[in-house]
């Protein structure tokens, strides 16, 4: 219980930059790490050479990202949950929320490992993998050298992302199960525990990636089960943290219900952020087979310019996850005064790292691509120039929105710690898909390979004015309807 009521100090007791720092830091770490966690693979396999190892893994980052959304649809809706529920007083419901939420990670994780090891000629196709249709597609003089050295990438290509997704398929219970469970152990403050734990799992990815794409020999293939192996490395430190940490959470099956307002109240928030994930993968992957028409190396760039974007995304993004628990716990405790305060302060602070970080990108953008591929020995150098080339030309146009994503991300998740399921949703199908999708199709078909490039940070700045809109109507209207409330 003296655990316990250490936790919630954070909640009652601290200054406003005091709490959203004890939150905000180790959520940003946890952040910092799970970009490590999706840049360590690109770098690796970046020194391979070969640009098609690299295309492998920018067509399979959407079915990653799909493991991730399902992890956030429990662990994210979980964590709002849990806050609120401490702020109300209701222990009792923590247990079965993080109970429902740990064994619903586990059963859908268990339901991709079946889909993408048993399923994968179906996926290929639909990431624009497949060695015949893209054979077939090929413009060069059938029997020609570039003609049979254009196949021999296609069906090299195939290969590889087979590999990846297998590989990725068969860590798909720990990597759905230790996303769900780093973000459940925040609800109720313990940011250190959920930071140490992805930590352990990034540190495990980074010793074995070396080891198994180059001293192994098994390249693409190496990334996969690397990346796999850190995850449930730090899926069995959560359940250490379960069964010996000083928590009131459980995963113990007897507190598993889907009744009394559990089911609902997970997905309610959990949702949005699943369908912002599934939408980002969907719109990725269009992305994806768009640049494909153009060039199949555009498709490597564009992944290593939104890898090397991460850090400023997710740095930002970690603000946004870390005071969803404030704002929960304040809006349950109808304190409606500190969490508008706290949104505020997050919002200035995401847009003065936002702006660093892109001052920062614009001057090294060569520097900062070189990392993920450079030429060798091995694969085309002309192929490496033009995939490096066109990944500069992408990082800068989606550094144009760097300094405003956080605004976006800190009201959303401030949505989700309010219960505001509705507006998370309708905020992250924006940014998205309402307003992305249709912006990268129209650009494509007026501009072309410019359109595409300039699409999302288009979509950011709208969506920006968007969530302040949401924002300031949602929080006025509370105010006075609890106000109307306690005066009757």
């Amino acid at each position: 219980m003296k655990e316990q009521a250490k936790k919630q100090t954070v909640f009652e007791m601290d200054s406003i930059p005091r709490a959203v720092a004890t939150l905000a830091i180790p959520s940003m770490l946890s952040m910092l790490v799970t970009v490590l966690y999706n840049m360590v693979d690109t770098v690796f396999v970046g020194q391979t050479h070969d640009p098609y190892q690299m295309n492998a893994v920018s067509l399979a980052t959407p079915v990653f990202t799909i493991l991730m959304a399902f992890g956030n649809l429990f662990g994210l809706g979980a964590c709002a949950f849990v806050a609120r529920s401490l702020g109300a007083k209701e222990t009792d419901r923590v247990r079965k929320i993080s109970s429902f939420s740990f064994w619903g990670a586990l059963c859908i994780g268990a339901l991709a490992t079946l889909v993408m090891t048993l399923g994968v000629n179906w996926i290929l196709p639909l990431l624009g993998a497949d060695a015949t249709s893209n054979i077939a597609a090929l413009t060069q003089t059938p029997g020609s050298d570039e003609y049979l050295r254009q196949v021999e990438n296609c069906r090299n290509l195939e290969q590889y992302t087979r590999d990846y997704l297998f590989y990725i398929g068969v860590g798909a219970i720990p990597t759905v199960l230790s996303s769900a469970m780093s973000n459940i152990v925040k609800g109720e403050g313990a940011a250190k525990a959920s930071m140490i734990g992805m930590t352990i799992g990034a540190v495990v990815n980074i010793i074995l990636d070396p080891i198994m794409i180059f001293s192994m020999g098994m390249g693409v293939k190496g990334a996969a089960i690397a990346t796999s192996i850190g995850n449930t490395i730090a899926m069995l430190f959560y359940f250490s943290y379960l069964k010996f940490g000083k928590t009131i959470l459980s995963a113990n099956p007897r507190y598993f219900t889907l009744s009394g307002g559990i089911f609902t109240g997970v997905l309610s928030v959990g949702v949005p952020m699943f369908l912002t994930n599934v939408l980002m993968s969907l719109s990725t992957l269009l992305l994806n087979r768009l640049l494909n028409n153009i060039d199949v190396l555009a498709t490597g760039g564009m992944g290593i310019a939104m890898k090397a974007n991460m850090l400023v995304v997710f740095l930002q993004l970690g603000i946004g996850i870390g005071i969803q628990p404030l704002a929960g716990y304040y809006y349950g405790a109808r304190n409606f005064d500190r969490m508008k305060r706290v949104i505020r302060f997050s919002s200035c602070c995401t847009l003065v790292i936002g702006t660093i970080l892109t001052v920062v990108y614009f001057i090294f953008t060569e520097p900062i691509v070189s990392i993920f591929m450079t030429a060798g020995a091995t694969g085309s150098v002309a192929d490496v120039e033009a995939q490096r080339s066109y990944a500069q030309q992408m990082l800068r146009a989606l550094m144009l929105s760097g300094p405003f994503l956080g605004i976006i991300f800190v009201n959303n998740n401030a949505f989700q710690g309010m219960g505001r399921g509705l507006a998370s949703l309708i905020l992250s199908v924006s940014r998205q898909g309402l307003i992305f999708l249709p912006v990268l199709l129209i650009a494509n078909a007026l501009v072309g390979l410019d359109g595409l490039i300039f699409a999302q940070p288009i979509a950011d700045i709208f969506s920006v004015f968007v969530a302040l809109g949401m924002m300031r109507y949602i929080h006025k209207r509370d105010v006075n309807k609890f106000t109307l409330s306690a005066q009757a």
